[in-house]
């Protein structure tokens, strides 16, 4: 009888501890989905599928008092279409370089050409040749800095474009920095 009462009693206290797999994923509406049920999952989310393992443990003790201070909202990490912030930097990043590159080309190209017309119209070269090199100088110059303004234009509407895509897809605007 006594063994049967500590057998008893040994059973009310110890409870089992039970474990689940939770599945998370983000639709192409950036809504957040959970299930407990892989099967569950559509197909075309299953390779970006986030798993998760949750134990129930018994409490013991008192319960701890609930938390006051605000909990900070998870930050998405991948757009509708599951780009992350490495594909998103990746993206922007050439066109920001050629962006520096051709903008720094053109202002080189911009000082000789006001360097030349300068020249020109202080009239140092007497000869008639010398006059029309300068005009000749002057008009590669302003060829020149037609190409690089060209490229400039180029980069600033492939980042306006990769922009407005990022606000489509919802990816964070930080990214594109």
């Amino acid at each position: 009888m006594r063994k049967m009462l500590i057998l008893f009693i040994l059973l009310i206290f110890i409870s089992p501890a039970y474990a689940a797999t939770i599945y998370k994923w983000v639709d192409k509406e950036g809504v957040v989905s959970y299930t407990d049920d892989y099967n569950k999952i559509p197909s075309e989310y299953r390779d970006r599928v986030e798993t998760e393992v949750r134990e129930d443990k018994p409490q013991v003790g008192t319960p701890a008092a609930p938390q006051t201070t605000p909990q900070k909202i998870e930050e998405a990490k991948a757009d509708i279409y599951g780009r992350d912030e490495t594909w998103w930097r990746d993206k922007v990043r050439p066109w920001k370089e050629r962006l520096i590159e051709a903008t720094a080309n053109h202002e080189r190209a911009h000082e000789k050409f006001m360097k030349k017309a300068e020249e020109l119209s202080m009239r140092r070269y007497g000869s008639p040749t010398q006059y029309k090199g300068n005009i000749i100088e002057l008009d590669r110059l302003k060829e020149e800095m037609m190409k690089y303004q060209t490229q400039i234009d180029e980069a600033n509407e492939m980042l306006n474009k990769l922009s407005k895509e990022a606000e489509e897809s919802k990816a964070n605007p930080d990214w594109l920095k």
